[in-house]
């Protein structure tokens, strides 16, 4: 009890004598805000999701004007920033808010939670921050802080673990002041008590932190080893007909749901180029096309949460439309400019420009 009486008195010290770390949607009270904000910085780096968070700002300023944009150009937006069901789960609960509760974000915990794509990090965070309920946040600082202070095993991604840390959080929160204190302690992790290299000489709770005592620090938090990744082989085909080219949606729930995508023929693994072109699945394909391979890209790779992708672009030339083309439509190159596709296809094509 001692210790939560230091760590939390010390951690609130420190954020109103010392804390000057500036992000545009700190203090922010509009929970449409907070909560775009959040939804960004999901899996992202601040860095990274500040342009974006500014430019949805900047084209959907509210519920409304998310709910009755075209999807497509929602995604298009998002492009590149990658976990599309982010997106598609914004999309759905701006849609649920604007037709079910007229445009008006919920104000209560549960009610918050409810809501598609949002779980208990983003609900306390959008309760405490927007409407100052006493709900502690959980994300990687918290974590951190937490459980190098109050040395802390139990792996932090286990039912166990995130149990024993929710309560552990809401014990130390002040309940007067729930978003001072919860923006206190994540800006204390991500400032002070940083994964590398933590400021532990200019850490304030120093004294009394179990990892800086017992020289944990950098065994703190711990993590159950993670699965091996499953790795996938994509063979995309850039097939143009009279300065047209073959897209589709990609509509399977699967890994860029609602993205688009060029002619993919998925492998077990990446065959040589003489092969590849000779397999049954790109013969089916050009069965009665005549064709010409002008260039066949080096390999790409993009790690992402549970499966690693490799993969390679071929330019195709036809004579003829495909006969056997599927639910791939012909887009001419500025139409290509206005889809959303994933990142794997924008950073190759932003290459060969």
């Amino acid at each position: 009890m001692i210790n939560k009486k230091f760590f939390s008195s010390g951690l609130l010290d420190w954020n109103q004598k010392s804390n000057s770390r500036e992000m545009p949607w700190k203090g922010e009270k509009d929970p449409y805000r907070i909560w775009i904000s959040e939804i960004v910085l999901q899996q992202t780096r601040v860095q990274q999701g500040l342009a974006y968070y500014e430019r949805f700002i900047a084209a959907f300023p509210n519920v409304k004007s998310l709910a009755q944009a075209p999807e497509q150009s929602v995604f298009k937006l998002w492009e590149g920033l990658g976990y599309y069901s982010r997106c598609r789960n914004l999309i759905a609960s701006a849609k649920y808010i604007h037709e079910n509760l007229n445009d008006k974000f919920p104000s209560e915990y549960d009610d918050i939670l409810s809501l598609k794509g949002i779980g208990t990090y983003t609900a306390s965070a959008i309760a405490s921050f927007a409407f100052n309920k006493p709900y502690a946040v959980l994300d990687g600082n918290v974590f951190r802080v937490l459980s190098r202070f109050f040395g802390i095993e139990t792996p932090i991604n286990t039912p166990i673990g995130k149990k024993y840390y929710g309560e552990l959080a809401q014990s130390l929160l002040d309940k007067e002041n729930p978003a001072i204190y919860n923006q206190a302690i994540m800006d204390f992790g991500a400032v002070i008590c940083k994964p590398a290299a933590p400021l532990c000489g200019e850490c304030p709770l120093q004294k009394k932190c179990y990892a800086f005592l017992n020289d944990k620090v950098s065994m703190l938090p711990v993590n159950e080893k993670v699965i091996r990744q499953k790795e996938r082989f994509f063979n995309y085909l850039i097939v143009e007909y009279r300065e047209k080219f073959y897209v589709r949606e990609r509509t399977a729930k699967d890994i860029w749901q609602n993205l688009f995508e060029f002619i993919l023929i998925e492998t077990p693994s990446l065959l040589d180029e003489r092969a590849f072109l000779k397999s049954d699945a790109f013969r089916e394909i050009f069965e009665t096309s005549q064709f010409v391979v002008f260039n066949v890209s080096e390999n790409y790779s993009q790690k992402l949460t549970h499966q690693r992708i490799f993969g390679r672009f071929l330019h195709i030339k036809i004579t003829r439309p495909l006969k056997n083309s599927g639910n791939y439509q012909l887009v001419s190159n500025a139409e290509l400019t206005t889809l959303p596709f994933p990142k794997f296809i924008t950073s190759y094509l932003a290459e060969k420009k």
